[in-house]
């Protein structure tokens, strides 16, 4: 069994910065690719940003420049600091990753989400 787990949301004001984590658990040999997701209220779930084994990177034009993931391997953990944030940015923010174990491959895990609210 994996878990993954979403800290580091909260309430800030426009233009200010939050930095979430998200660490996974359980007996893991090793996480490919993981990604951060976010949700606002009556919209689609969308990718915001991606990040390799490796350390090679992608994001959603609406957060480059703005949003950076990073990762510990060693702690199993991605981040993603967010800085300029905007009212738009306002969404429960879900971590993703495909994790392998011992026995077997969990594909497409998610966490329990962390909100982030933007004031303007």
């Amino acid at each position: 069994q994996v878990q993954l787990v979403e800290s580091g949301g909260g309430l800030v004001q426009a233009g200010g910065s939050l930095r979430l984590s998200c660490a996974a658990s359980g007996n893991i040999l090793s996480i490919n690719v993981m990604d951060w997701y976010r949700q606002a209220p009556g919209k689609q779930r969308e990718l915001v940003a991606h990040i390799t084994s490796g350390g090679s990177t992608n994001y959603a034009d609406s957060v480059k420049g703005r949003f950076t993931i990073s990762r510990d391997n060693a702690k199993n953990t991605v981040y993603l600091q967010m800085n300029s944030l905007k009212p738009e940015d306002t969404a429960v923010y879900y971590c993703n990753a495909d994790i392998r174990t011992p026995g077997r491959i969990y594909y497409n895990n998610w966490g329990q989400g962390t909100q982030v609210t933007v004031s303007s």
